[in-house]
């Protein structure tokens, strides 16, 4: 993508509101919990880049900006459910003059006058909320097409997803916006989720269990149940660095505002329900 690999990103900041990861070297950092992310066996050489503090208000979003001096695209990968936070990262990328792409669902490039200001400053703002290389919403949408493609009615749906990582902890307690956005991802009123379920022990794995009721020729009964089981980190990795990519690749010719290029990236792009 416009020349852009994964051996162009260079870390200039990073910030973390863990304990054990606040004032760390990032290549120590990135290991310590709540991580639960499987070991590669790879030594990552020390980063120099040096964890600080993160945002939980907007009362500094001076310092944050002061430390992306150098940079060009900000990658919030919070847990979702605190939109103040994701917010308040998005004015930190504004006022250092940086791209900023939100993946979590918390709605950021669907504030229209937060995308007004970041088309007027002449910066990208990517998001809400991306879609995994081989998720639950990608899967679930692919078999709703599937059905119209093939004359089939949708009577009902629904999708059940379990998981054991920190975001899955945060949205079992604030579920509002990742509803929202996988609803917006999937587009039919027929569909409905089940509160998210947060079981330790599946760690990184991801459990997601996908129903679809449907009817053929003459009101025939056309019955799915699918049980798709994905390390839920690793399928972000991918799109994580493609949303980057795109980012700057736009920063770089000049388009401020929300690049259309990114949509197929992810569940909530501007114009879908907030």
């Amino acid at each position: 993508m416009n020349g852009l690999g994964v051996d162009d990103i260079d870390f200039v900041a990073a910030f973390a509101i863990s304990a054990g990861k606040v004032g760390q070297d990032l290549h120590r950092a990135i290991f310590a919990p709540p991580n639960n992310f499987p070991r590669l066996d790879a030594e990552l050489p020390p980063s120099g880049v040096r964890v600080q503090r993160g945002l939980t208000d907007s009362s500094e979003i001076r310092r944050v900006a002061e430390a992306l001096t150098g940079s060009e695209v900000l990658l919030y990968s919070a847990p979702s459910g605190r939109p103040d936070t994701a917010r308040a990262y998005a004015e930190a990328a504004l006022l250092a003059g940086v791209a900023f792409v939100n993946t979590t669902a918390d709605p950021v490039a669907r504030d229209s006058s937060l995308l007004k200001r970041f088309e007027q400053a002449g910066l990208p703002l990517i998001g809400d909320d991306l879609a995994s290389q081989f998720g639950a919403s990608v899967v679930h949408k692919a078999l709703l097409r599937l059905l119209q493609d093939r004359g089939l009615t949708l009577v009902s749906s629904y999708q059940v997803n379990l998981g054991g990582t920190e975001d899955f902890r945060n949205l079992a307690e604030n579920p509002d916006s990742k509803k929202q956005s996988k609803m917006n991802a999937l587009g039919s009123d027929k569909v409905q989720l089940a509160p998210l379920g947060y079981l330790p022990h599946l760690k990184s794995q991801k459990i997601a269990h996908l129903n679809i009721e449907a009817q053929g020729w003459g009101e025939t009964a056309v019955s799915l149940d699918v049980r798709l089981q994905v390390h839920d980190p690793s399928g972000a990795a991918g799109v994580n660095i493609d949303l980057i990519r795109v980012a700057a690749a736009a920063l770089r010719s000049g388009r401020g505002g929300y690049p259309a290029e990114a949509s197929r990236h992810l569940k909530s792009p501007p114009g879908t329900s907030v």
